[in-house]
Formats: structure tokens, C-alpha cells, sequence
């Protein structure tokens, strides 16, 4: 997780160092003057998201549109003075605060002080300046187009949480009929909420990263998620069985056929059918001689409606799905 973060953080350092020198380099092949806000403009338009990029910059553009038009009408009633700047900011900060143009007002603001320098604003000036927008935020979204779908880390992630409850389930077949079994904790369930944590943050992050947001990664990993609270109450319930019943071995194997038959694809309906076979089955042993087999039975009961669920959030998702294409 920690080289994530310092792989992450270098990656985004050198596209706002890119993009700064690019749009520098470019002002000044120009001969624009402040060049180097040009720069500055391309770092602060780059945005986590392409998303968030283009709509920052949108809102750029209409602030920066707005900045002109009124620092024109101050500049040209009391002149190119501090006093006109100053009034210019009164006015550009409350416009923007009104319409949420919160990142545009110190950039803008910047961009505007140089006709202080300049001494006058007229129409090449006026050029000047828009160059040096136009140039900065180009490159801020050329280098946010960058940034790829992280379909391929998050596919194997997905393939990864699968694979822990695959390996829950079998740990759970095993348990059911050996009460005996060493080590049987939820410590197995740390890994796989870091896994669903990592999954689902990566997920909404590529969603945020795409013109048109794609839910099916989101849906599907909340799917594992409610199946994974489910799977945590089928664990409690599996610890607490102290003597296995004739039924164990009947739940246990089908533990382990639901462990063989989990991916992506099943839709669990001839599990959740063979399971309604087992119910009958089951009311049909005879019934418990001792408390702790009474007790035990109880357990699996209803460990069979947890199962039950547990299937039946996979089917509810994934038919839909099938009915689609």
C-alpha cells in the first residue's frame, strides 16, 4: 500500500511538472510575456480525474471570460491603478463564490494583475493573456488524457477476492464436519475486506476517470461486499457447531461445490435448486437425541437461509445481466 502511494504520488508530480514545462516552453516560443503562468495555469488545471479535469476547466474558461469583462469596466473608469484592481477583486470574488468558480479566482486574479504590469489593457495585451490561459489549460487536459482505465488492476482484484472466499467456503466445509479443526478464526477476513477496500476504491476511481461512467465493476464488487457480511455470519455460525449432525456431511460437500462453482459468470440457479433439495432432505433425518445435537442443527438451519442469501444476491445480479445481451 505504501509503494502505491509513492508510485502514486511521483506519477502525478511528474504530469504537473510535464505540463508545466511543456506550457512554458510553448508561451515562450510565442514570445508571450508571463510565460511561466502559463505553467502554473497547466498545474492547476490538472485534476485527479478526467472528469473533474474538464469540468474545472470549463469553469475556468467562464471565470476567465467574467475576469476580463469586469477588470475592463474598472480599468477603464479609474484607470489601470491598485484602487481598479482592487475593486475589480471585490466584485470577481463575490461572482465567483455565487457560482462556484472557487479554483478560478486566484488564477484568474493572477492573470489579470499583469495589465498592472502592462500598464494598459488593450487588445494585444488582452491576446497576451488568453494565450497564456488557453496554452496552460490545453496542456493540463492533454495530460490528464493520460491517465488509463485501471480495468486490468481491478479485474485482479475481483479474481483475487474470489479466490479468498473460495477459500472461506472450503475452510468451512472442512469445519463443519471436524470440530476439532485448528486455526479456524477470522483472521482470513482481513485480507479479504484489504482486497475489497482496495477493489472498490479503484473502481470508483476509473468510473470518475471515464466520459461515460461504466457502474458494472462498482455494482459487482458491492454484490461481493453484501455476499462477504453474509459469508461473515456463515463463519460465526460454522463456530459455533460443537457436534457435527448426520446433516454436516450433506452441507459440507455443498460448501465445496459452491466453492468450485464460484466465479464470475454463475448465476448460482442450480445451486440455489440442489439447496432447496437439501431442505427437504434435511426434514426428513430423524430428529436430535442430545442437546448439543439439537443445538448443532439449529446452527445449520440456519446456516442454510445464510447460504440461501448468500446465492441469491449472486442470482439477483447476474440474471438481470444474462436478460440484457
Amino acid at each position: 500500500m505504501i509503494e502505491k502511494h509513492y508510485s502514486l504520488m511521483i506519477f502525478n508530480s511528474l504530469k504537473m511538472i510535464f505540463a508545466g514545462i511543456c506550457s512554458i516552453c510553448i508561451a515562450s516560443l510565442f514570445n508571450l510575456d508571463f510565460a511561466v503562468s502559463a505553467g502554473i495555469v497547466a498545474m492547476l488545471s490538472i485534476m485527479p480525474s478526467k472528469k473533474e479535469t474538464f469540468h474545472t476547466a470549463f469553469s475556468r474558461l467562464a471565470g476567465f471570460m467574467a475576469a476580463l469583462f469586469i477588470s475592463f469596466i474598472c480599468f477603464n473608469i479609474f484607470g489601470i491603478t491598485l484602487t481598479a484592481y482592487f475593486i475589480y477583486l471585490i466584485f470577481y470574488i463575490f461572482l465567483c463564490q455565487y457560482f462556484k468558480w472557487f479554483s478560478s479566482i486566484v488564477m484568474n486574479s493572477v492573470l489579470i494583475s499583469h495589465f498592472l504590469t502592462f500598464g494598459k489593457m488593450d487588445l494585444s495585451t488582452v491576446l497576451n493573456e488568453i494565450f497564456i490561459f488557453l496554452i496552460g489549460v490545453t496542456f493540463g487536459i492533454l495530460v490528464n488524457l493520460h491517465l488509463h482505465k485501471k480495468q486490468f488492476q481491478i479485474n485482479k482484484l475481483k479474481t483475487q477476492l474470489d479466490e479468498e472466499i473460495k477459500k472461506i467456503l472450503n475452510r468451512m466445509a472442512k469445519r463443519i464436519i471436524d470440530e476439532q479443526m485448528e486455526n479456524y478464526d477470522g483472521s482470513c477476513f482481513e485480507k479479504l475486506y484489504e482486497i475489497l477496500f482496495e477493489a472498490k476504491k479503484l473502481a470508483l476511481e476509473n468510473s470518475k476517470n471515464q466520459f461515460k461512467p461504466e457502474n458494472y465493476d462498482i455494482n459487482y464488487i458491492n454484490m461481493r461486499q453484501n455476499q462477504i457480511q453474509i459469508l461473515y455470519e456463515m463463519y460465526k455460525r460454522v463456530k459455533n457447531i460443537q457436534t457435527p449432525p448426520l446433516t454436516a456431511k450433506m452441507i459440507s460437500d455443498f460448501l465445496n461445490k459452491t466453492a468450485c462453482e464460484y466465479h464470475t459468470e454463475n448465476d448460482c440457479t442450480s445451486l440455489l435448486h440442489e439447496l432447496d433439495t437439501i431442505k427437504l432432505k434435511m426434514k426428513e433425518k430423524p430428529l436430535p437425541q442430545t442437546r448439543d445435537e439439537f443445538e448443532s442443527r439449529a446452527e445449520l438451519y440456519t446456516l442454510l437461509q445464510l447460504i440461501t442469501e448468500f446465492l441469491n444476491l449472486k442470482n439477483s445480479f447476474i440474471l438481470p445481466l444474462k436478460k440484457s445481451f
